[in-house]
């Protein structure tokens, strides 16, 4: 009897970790997921879901240029919080 629940234990623990790091991506978040992003809030979050109704981001330069207010300082902040777009953490550009 204590094995399975030395195996279900396990298994809770793998599947919390595993989706503390999965991060949150910007098109598929729910309102309340972003607001749980450090650096985001209300005002913030309104602005990514109001521009992702449009279309989804297809980048981070796309998400730069259509959410009023961020810039890449920002950004990097966010993706450093677990923030992704499609996919991807902020790579900031070098020139």
């Amino acid at each position: 009897m204590r094995k399975p629940i030395l195996v279900l234990i396990a298994t809770c623990l793998a599947l919390l970790s595993a989706s503390i790091f999965a991060g949150t991506e910007a098109n598929l978040a729910t309102e309340a997921e972003l607001d749980n992003v450090k650096g985001l809030g209300p005002s913030s979050t309104a602005r990514i879901m109001k521009a992702r109704t449009q279309a989804p981001f297809t980048d981070w330069p796309d998400f730069l240029k259509r959410v009023k207010g961020f810039k890449p300082t920002k950004a990097e902040a966010l993706s450093n919080a677990g923030l992704t777009v499609n996919g991807a953490p902020y790579a900031a550009t070098k020139p």
